[in-house]
């Protein structure tokens, strides 16, 4: 054999080898671990499902954990004529500042409501899930009408000029706290997650780091939940944190074994349970069709709360549904004017 062809066949004998051992690898230790994913949710959010878009997902919760303390409150802020934050409902601590009831007896619920425009039939509209993508977040602040409340989750370290820019705008801001689905960990709102289970010190400890991350905001709602909601030992502690706080509760009806209504009712927090997921299916015609349908509760009860994600098809119908409103009887009113008589 010449030398040329045994050059030749010892390179094919050593990729081999090369190629086998490789087999043997991954056989052994399994594939290589894949770069860490941010989830972006744009306009792509459908393909991943609800779960999987409400999470900020595992990756980008993780850098939460280096995030810097927002700032100490000293002094009113505003974000044109609304009120932003209130160093008399302000309790700065090394994590950032909680909301507090004032001396006065001022709670955040009522000092950061949006106002509410008067009307029989009363209808409320959560869309959630602002603060991760600012291509999704910009979209949602220029096209919803300021009567919709909007949810932001607590991860993002620019989540205060986004609800300054919400609150500049009239709307409600709701805190979207991160809790333990049923399919957890594969769905991971991140890793200051509430668990069922988890001491009861632990969990009140990842709550006050959330209520820390931004202020401005009336009202705490559920990012996932579904297990944690269904948990009333779990549950009832984190809710009687809220009234102490000041704060209403949103059910976002995620969870449908959700005890979140009663357990409220029995810690005397004000709070309110969505009558409607809208967007369960994201089509134009489905969308519609629940809009349609919190009218028809609106109109029997004299008020309905749905709730969305901020997904593109969710928010271009709910705003053509909001144009005539107001020519079919009814008013587009912030979550705080239908929570429980106790808010008032």
């Amino acid at each position: 054999m010449s030398k040329s062809g045994r050059a030749l066949a010892f390179a094919c004998s050593f990729t081999a080898c090369l190629f086998a051992a490789g087999i043997l690898a991954i056989t052994l230790f399994g594939r290589p671990a894949a770069p860490g994913i941010s989830l972006e949710l744009g306009e792509s959010a459908d393909a991943h499902g609800p779960a999987a878009a409400q999470a900020a997902g595992p990756a980008a919760a993780a850098t939460s954990q280096t995030l810097a303390a927002p700032a100490a409150v000293t002094q009113p802020i505003y974000a044109g004529k609304a009120l932003l934050a209130d160093p008399a409902l302000i309790e700065n601590t090394p994590s950032g500042p909680l909301p507090r009831i004032a001396d006065d007896g001022r709670k955040p619920m009522t000092a950061y409501a949006a106002p509410a425009a008067a009307g029989k039939f009363k209808i409320a509209i959560v869309v959630s899930g602002l603060g991760v993508s600012a291509t999704a977040t910009k979209a949602a602040l220029d096209n919803l009408p300021a009567g919709v409340t909007l949810g932001f989750a607590p991860y993002a370290a620019d989540v205060g000029e986004w609800v300054t820019q919400a609150r500049g705008r009239g709307h409600e801001v709701l805190l979207q706290v991160p809790m333990e689905p049923f399919d957890f960990p594969d769905s991971d709102p991140g890793p200051h997650t509430l668990r069922a289970g988890q001491d009861e010190a632990a969990n009140l400890q990842k709550l006050s780091w959330a209520l820390s991350r931004f202020t401005g905001y009336a009202g705490v709602t559920n990012l996932l939940g579904q297990r944690f909601l269904s948990d009333s030992s779990a549950l009832s502690p984190a809710l009687t944190y809220l009234g102490r706080r000041g704060l209403y509760f949103f059910d976002n009806g995620a969870a449908t074994q959700s005890v979140a209504p009663s357990v409220a009712a029995q810690v005397g927090l004000p709070a309110v349970q969505s009558n409607a997921t809208l967007d369960g299916i994201q089509t134009a015609l489905e969308i519609d069709s629940r809009l349609s349908e919190l009218e028809t509760q609106a109109r029997a009860n004299g008020s309905a709360v749905g709730s969305a994600f901020l997904y593109p098809v969710s928010i271009a119908r709910i705003s053509a549904w909001a144009k005539g409103l107001q020519a079919r009887g009814f008013v587009l009113v912030p979550v705080s004017a239908i929570v429980t008589p106790q808010a008032q």
